[in-house]
């Protein structure tokens, strides 16, 4: 199929801020596309093709919001959607349905400042605190004692599952667990996609009359989720369920020809994700690698100026992934 044009409308001024998507009027637009570019519905596709965006939100990908991934450019997330929406744009022929991950957060969650408190009752500094095993088994972080009715759980239980948590993760390979500044919270604009993406998500379901499938993540108050296929922890300190691994959502991916996926962050919750993957495709056939396409001019990782720069991390994570059969694509390709 030949590179379809990218709409007049689309402005890329416009993918650093908040706006309100024209529906009706990209819908009539769209209808009309649909018939100039003789544009297919999914339905009739041959090879299907999954594009899944990772946590394309505000929170993450808009400056001045709470957890703005920066990148290397000072400028990434906004320098990648304009490149994602422009690949959208451009294979909107051959894109059969689109699937979006949705940090979801609420303010009483273990990796925000409110869950703990020091020996003065001082909460920690996001982004720039980790909490290790050590620090909590030490006292020197503790259990915040005014949330624990929250989560309908002891205190007793819950400082004892804090230090099962933070053990847990050390010895499973996780990086420690960071304080993040509230972020991705449910029912606010930082929780929303970025317009501009969310403007070309609708225009392709209208012009492929195919659905954009959401899948939210995140929201346990007990365990971070970069990953939208597993949580970072599964049982608590007694061996019981907290959590599952998102089983459905994964076969759905499994189910297309060609998975194609970007996102934010590179370091975070994209490796994360591809690696719960590739962990699955290792255990059935791992020939499934090569139908993995990772859109890498579409994801920056986290790099806080003169703190910490994930980049490392990021790299060698997709060194990894390639090394597994996994493909390199970029934004101005065509999909084949």
């Amino acid at each position: 199929m030949k590179k379809l044009p990218v709409p007049s409308f689309f402005d890329t001024q416009k993918v650093n801020q908040v706006w309100s998507v024209p529906y009706q009027k990209r819908a009539n637009e769209a209808l009309k596309w649909s018939q100039k570019y003789n544009i297919q519905a999914s339905s009739e596709d041959k090879d299907k093709i999954i594009l899944f965006l990772i946590d394309v939100q505000n929170t993450f990908c808009l400056p001045n919001f709470e957890l703005f991934v920066a990148g290397k450019s000072g400028n990434g997330a906004v320098e990648d959607n304009i490149r994602l929406c422009e690949f959208i744009y451009r294979n909107l022929g051959r894109i059969t349905n689109i699937a979006v991950s949705l940090d979801t957060h609420t303010a009483m969650q273990i990796f925000h400042p409110i869950f703990w408190i020091d020996k003065q009752e001082n909460y920690p500094q996001p982004a720039i605190t980790m909490i290790s095993y050590e620090d909590v088994k030490k006292g020197i972080w503790n259990v915040n004692p005014k949330i624990a009715n929250n989560l309908n759980i002891s205190l007793n239980d819950l400082e004892k599952y804090a230090l099962h948590y933070v053990k847990k993760l050390t010895e499973d390979g996780k990086y420690p667990l960071t304080i993040w500044p509230y972020h991705s919270m449910l029912g606010g604009i930082g929780h929303a996609l970025v317009s501009s993406v969310e403007e070309a998500l609708f225009f392709h379901n209208i012009t492929r009359h195919s659905q954009t499938h959401f899948e939210l993540k995140g929201n346990n108050p007990l365990t971070e989720n970069y990953s939208i296929l597993s949580p970072e922890v599964l049982k608590n300190h007694q061996g019981q369920n907290i959590a599952q691994k998102n089983s459905k959502f994964l076969e759905r991916l499994l189910s297309f020809d060609k998975i194609i996926i970007a996102g934010q962050a590179k370091s975070h919750c994209v490796a994360w994700t591809i690696d719960d993957l590739l962990k699955e495709i290792s255990k059935r056939n791992p020939k499934l690698a090569e139908k993995v396409y990772l859109l890498e001019d579409c994801m920056s990782p986290v790099v806080i100026n003169n703190i910490i720069d994930f980049t490392p991390q990021a790299e060698a994570a997709f060194k990894r992934f390639f090394e597994a059969g996994m493909q390199r694509i970029n934004s101005r390709q065509i999909i084949n």
